[in-house]
Order: structure tokens, then C-alpha cells, then sequence
């Protein structure tokens, strides 16, 4: 016989659902117990990703720099610093530590004055604006090999554009072969295809920057008599600085490394070759990969450095 609940008594069922004191407390995860275990949660699964792809590599290279690692003169055998020695006694080596030096000086100077110039230009809003910004992206957005074959055709001795403009203009009485002739304007034409794809990102990264800058600090310079050189000298290069430097470490970052353009527009001629490119052929022809390993690291090391130089030169904390 079932009980019947008097009138104001919670039945069995109700108190159990409510608790009351019986059961089972629900379980609380310890996400939920301590929130800032979550964001370590999310970031795991890429710092797995960044350690196994990037990391592991690197101390791997940083290990085999200091062996012989001979495909044609086994075993492996530890060499100490023989590897860096062969290196600076090379002269194919010190020639491209020159090339690469004017990568990075032309490079870096060119992209980021034109990534100033354009984007102080973009900074304000006008008709085809979001168009023009798109347009920008494209040399950015293109592989190196496809840029370098495209520039390639440019070049060409034959039928390139370049020739055919210079003809035109009478500046030349015949086509010309630019490439692989003189190492100065080789490394010239080489450095204008890669000024050309570093460029649009250098642009957007001072752009992101100039577009936070309150619209109120220039209205309250031109009513102080401030004309746009002042202004731009005094508001907006201070002010974009942030902009500036990671413009100028990823241009650093880009000509340290370049290994398309050369490789595609000048192939493996001395003229142009860089310190990349000296790796791939000291490992993958040569099959010298103790050296090409010493090669990497030394290269990892120097843009390292440099990108802390210009971000400890150029950088500066902005407060608005």
C-alpha cells in the first residue's frame, strides 16, 4: 500500500531529484573547478604541433653540425667545429655571405619604405580602397617559384618585356641577357622580384598599425599649424614603429632565407647564389650533410640575431 504525502510534505521523488541531502553530488570537471586550465588545454595540441615540427628539427640540426655526415665518406663520425672550418675555407661560401648581405640591405630598405609609403596612402578611406588592398595581397599571396617563373619571362632574352621596353625607349639598340652576366645587376633584378612579394605584407602589418592611430592627434596637430610632413615625421612614424619592426624582422626573416628567385631566375651561376642556396647544394649535390646541417645553423643563428637587433632598434612600447 502506497503512502500518500500530506499536504505540504515533499514526496520521495521530489526530495531525491532535489538532493535533499541523498544520492550522488553531481560531478564537476576540474575544467570547470579552475578555468585557467582550459587556455593550456587549447594550446596543447599546437605546441605539440610547433615542438614536433619545428623544434625537434632544430636540435637535430644543432647535433649533426658537429658530425661528419658523409653519404660518400661513412660512417658518422664526431668532427667538432671541422664542419664550420670547411665552411668559412670555402670560397663559394664567402661569396654568397656577400650576395645574401646585399639581399638583406636591399631587400629590407626597399620593402620597407614602399610598405610605409603604401600604406600611409591606404590609411585613409577612398573609392576601390578594399580593391586595391586586394590587389596588394596577390605578389604576397604567389608561391616564390611561381613568381620566379614569371619574372623569368620578363627577363627572357628573347621575348621578355623588359628588352622589348628598353628597345622601345631606345635605351638599348638590341635584346639583352640581364641574368648571369654581372653579379650587381643580377643581384638587382633578383632583389626587385623579392622586394616585390615582401612588399604587400610589409604594407598590411604598417597598415594594421596606422588604422589604430585616433584620428583626434592629427586633427589636434593641424589646428597647432602641423602641415602632412610635420605630422607624418612626428605622429605617424612614432607611432607605427611596432608596424615598422615586425615589417622589417619578417623582410629580414624572407632575404636571409631566399632560395626561390635566385634559384629559379639564375639558377646555380655564382652571380647571384645565396647562403640557402649553398645549403641545397652542399647537401643534396654534394651530399655533404654535416656541412649543410652547419650551414642551417649558422644561418638560423645570424637571422636570430639580426631580427633582435632590429627589434631592439626600431621597437618602442606606444601608448594612446
Amino acid at each position: 500500500m502506497t503512502a500518500v504525502p500530506m499536504e505540504g510534505q515533499p514526496s520521495e521523488t521530489t526530495s531525491a531529484a532535489s538532493g535533499g541531502g541523498r544520492g550522488p553530488k553531481p560531478r564537476t570537471s576540474r575544467v570547470g573547478k579552475d578555468p585557467r586550465v582550459l587556455p593550456y588545454l587549447l594550446v596543447t595540441p599546437l605546441a605539440v604541433f610547433i615542438v614536433g615540427l619545428a623544434l625537434v628539427p632544430a636540435g637535430f640540426t644543432l647535433v649533426e653540425s658537429f658530425f661528419t655526415v658523409n653519404a660518400l665518406d661513412p660512417p658518422t663520425r664526431f668532427s667538432g667545429l671541422a664542419n664550420f672550418q670547411h665552411l668559412f675555407a670555402n670560397p663559394a661560401i664567402r661569396h654568397s655571405i656577400g650576395n645574401t648581405l646585399l639581399y638583406v640591405i636591399i631587400g629590407v630598405a626597399l620593402s620597407t619604405a614602399l610598405g610605409i609609403a603604401m600604406a600611409v596612402v591606404l590609411q585613409r578611406k577612398f573609392w576601390g580602397r578594399s580593391a586595391v588592398i586586394a590587389l596588394i595581397v596577390l605578389p604576397w599571396a604567389l608561391p616564390g617559384v611561381v613568381e620566379g617563373l614569371v619574372w623569368s619571362g620578363i627577363y627572357d632574352p628573347n621575348s621578355g618585356l623588359l628588352n622589348s621596353f628598353l628597345t622601345s625607349v631606345h635605351l638599348i639598340d638590341n635584346y639583352q641577357v640581364f641574368l648571369g652576366q654581372h653579379g650587381l645587376l643580377t643581384i638587382a633584378l633578383i632583389e626587385i622580384v623579392q622586394v616585390w612579394q615582401m612588399t604587400p605584407l610589409s604594407t598590411l602589418l604598417i597598415l594594421a598599425v596606422l588604422q589604430v592611430i585616433p584620428d583626434d592627434i592629427y586633427e589636434a596637430a593641424r589646428l597647432d599649424g602641423c602641415n602632412a610632413w610635420s605630422a607624418f615625421r612626428y605622429i605617424t612614424l612614432p607611432l607605427a614603429r611596432a608596424g615598422i619592426a615586425i615589417a622589417m624582422v619578417q623582410a629580414v626573416v624572407a632575404t636571409l632565407n631566399v632560395f626561390d628567385q635566385p634559384y629559379v631566375l639564375n639558377g646555380a651561376a655564382t652571380t647571384g647564389v645565396s647562403l640557402t642556396m649553398q645549403t641545397y647544394f652542399i647537401s643534396f649535390q654534394n651530399l655533404d650533410f654535416g656541412q649543410g646541417y652547419a650551414l642551417s645553423l649558422l644561418i638560423t643563428v645570424v637571422t636570430v640575431l639580426v631580427s633582435l637587433v632590429v627589434v631592439r632598434a626600431v621597437y618602442r612600447k606606444v601608448e594612446f
